[in-house]
């Protein structure tokens, strides 16, 4: 009962939950009997993989609702359905263009699938010790200069609510006759925000939704959204090669109902959330804490406690101590993730703990969020799969890493599986407290 009781010792903290899951665990974000239903392939239930009956037609419902020839189910987080998106578009290995910000699972299905990255880097544009965002003129040069890449592969929103102008790279991808694929993993609810920001609305060709993280889904329930025919025929074979073969049925049936959540009342709720959350920021931006600038997801909230004289991890405890959960912290910033299921007294709380937040002088901020890539000596899948041995960093100096080093992730890997270790990156990773990197024998 080790796990069980210290959830049950979590839940009596009595915090508000501004990170994930989406639900904010509110009583009736689902039906009481969800967890009586945990079924499994039946004569009558279906199967996710060969799907013919209740959860095609849920998929179904889903492409109707975001008007996309093909949405599937995962029950296996957004790493299946980035997992299927890369298969899907990449099926024989080959190079693509990929900004640097990017989840693990991505990096792993690289070297499983043989694909070899063509890295863009984001411009800085966001504010001090932000990576920024991916710019269309960039993604147009990496093309030119790789014209055999396959696909362009991107994340927008990352995790401080960031986005790249995926308008413009989807165009730019259309020119060059190549596919956009976006982790969408933060922007689920993106549709229902403002005018819609949501990749696919912005002319990308597939999206990972991590739907489980801004909107009343199970942990776990995700969605890959298709928007050109061509990628329909083989998805489920795709998702079978990477996904468990015993899904959730709770965390489908969580998925099929949100469909239900959104069609009415997902814009009436995200509107009145925007508004709320605008208030929010407009009152940490009054008291002096700087936020992300630029396009970003307008239901994030990002604060660079820097600016007031904390670190990031020092303000994610004062807000603990406020009665107050948040998603992440990081050197400098606190990441608090709001949804509809927050419930007034929790943004209450908050505008109370940003009020009565100790303001100092501003802390020194890195410029850098990372060393610029290195020469990439062999391929992920060689860097990863091939013999390794776990050295410390500063004596890696040289010698090639056969792992991602993502010391402040969100942010921009420092070294990627295959790249020769330089002195530069050593250095940020000691600064990010990582002593230790796996590098090849």
């Amino acid at each position: 009962m080790h796990l069980y009781q210290t959830l049950c010792n979590h839940q009596e903290k009595n915090r508000s939950s501004f990170h994930t899951p989406g639900h904010k665990n509110m009583a009736g974000a689902f039906p009481s009997d969800l967890l009586e239903l945990d079924y499994t392939e039946l004569p009558d239930t279906d199967s996710l993989y060969e799907a013919q009956g209740a959860i095609l037609q849920a998929e179904h419902a889903a492409a109707d609702l975001f008007h996309v020839k093909r949405t599937v189910f995962s029950a296996g987080g957004c790493t299946l359905c980035i997992q299927a998106m890369l298969r899907l578009a990449v099926p024989d290995g080959g190079k693509i263009i990929m900004g640097r910000v990017i989840h693990r699972s991505a990096i792993n299905t690289l070297a499983l699938l043989g694909i070899e990255p063509v890295w863009v880097l984001p411009r800085p544009d966001a504010g001090d010790g932000l990576p920024g965002r991916i710019y269309a003129q960039d993604v147009e040069q990496a093309l030119r200069k790789e014209p055999g890449a396959k696909a362009v592969y991107l994340t927008s929103p990352d995790y401080y609510g960031v986005l790249s102008d995926i308008e413009g790279i989807s165009e730019v991808c259309r020119r060059h006759r190549v596919p956009l694929l976006v982790d969408n993993a933060h922007g689920s609810h993106l549709w229902y925000v403002g005018e819609g920001l949501h990749p696919i609305q912005l002319g990308a060709t597939m999206a990972a939704d991590s739907t489980h993280k801004t909107l009343p889904v199970l942990t776990g329930g995700a969605w890959l959204q298709i928007a050109e025919e061509r990628y329909t025929a083989d998805v489920k074979e795709a998702m079978a090669l990477f996904g468990s073969t015993s899904p959730a049925y709770p965390i489908m049936a969580s998925l099929d109902l949100c469909v239900d959540w959104l069609q009415q009342g997902g814009q009436e709720a995200y509107g009145q959330l925007e508004e709320r959350v605008a208030r929010l920021k407009m009152l940490a931006w009054q008291n002096g804490i700087r936020q992300p600038l630029g396009a970003c997801d307008p239901t994030r909230i990002a604060l660079d406690m820097s600016s007031i004289g904390m670190t990031g991890k020092e303000g994610a405890d004062y807000l603990r101590r406020c009665g107050i959960e948040p998603e992440m912290a990081d050197g400098g910033y606190v990441v608090l993730i709001a949804t509809p299921f927050n419930s007034e007294e929790d943004f209450v709380r908050l505008e109370q703990a940003i009020r009565q937040i100790p303001v100092a002088s501003p802390l020194p901020t890195m410029k850098e969020t990372s060393a610029p890539p290195a020469s990439q000596v062999v391929s992920p899948r060689q860097a990863i799969l091939g013999a390794s041995e776990t050295r410390p960093v500063f004596f890696s100096v040289g010698e090639i890493a056969a792992e991602a080093a993502c010391p402040c992730p969100p942010g921009v890997p420092v070294v990627m599986p295959g790249e020769r270790i330089t002195e530069k990156a050593a250095e940020f990773l000691s600064t990010y407290g990582i002593s230790y990197i796996k590098v090849l024998k």
